[in-house]
């Protein structure tokens, strides 16, 4: 079994999306998003950050959020992602580990990550 993980420089990462270069370099000055960098100090997008940009794209296009509300949003589902890992841990017992993990989902609808975004 082979693991090959896709990995796309801006322009790709721009075009594939439908946005502009320069607006996922202002995402990136906005701490949204954090490309690598190759040796030649290029922005290089992974499946995951390109997951994370079309949900900053839906935000802002779709729902009509601001930046800085879709900063506010993101560090929430950072942390609702935090907390699933930490409900699966082995400390909890089972009912109370599906308690947080409807809460967790709840949070995830109120905020509009779809199961593909927080299942990860």
């Amino acid at each position: 079994m082979r693991i090959t993980r896709e990995f796309y420089f801006i322009s790709s990462a721009a075009r594939l999306l439908g946005m502009h270069p320069q607006t996922l370099r202002k995402y990136e000055r906005l701490g949204l998003v954090q490309p690598t960098r190759t040796v030649g100090s290029m922005r290089v997008y992974s499946g995951e950050e390109l997951e994370r940009l079309r949900l900053i794209k839906h935000l802002v296009d779709e729902l009509g959020i601001n930046l800085a509300g879709v900063q506010r949003l993101l560090s929430v589902a950072d942390s609702v992602e935090r907390m699933r890992k930490l409900s699966g841990g082995a400390g909890l017992r089972s009912d109370a580990r599906r308690r947080i993990e409807r809460e967790v989902d709840r949070l995830c609808d109120i905020i509009g990550l779809g199961r593909e975004y927080h299942e990860g």
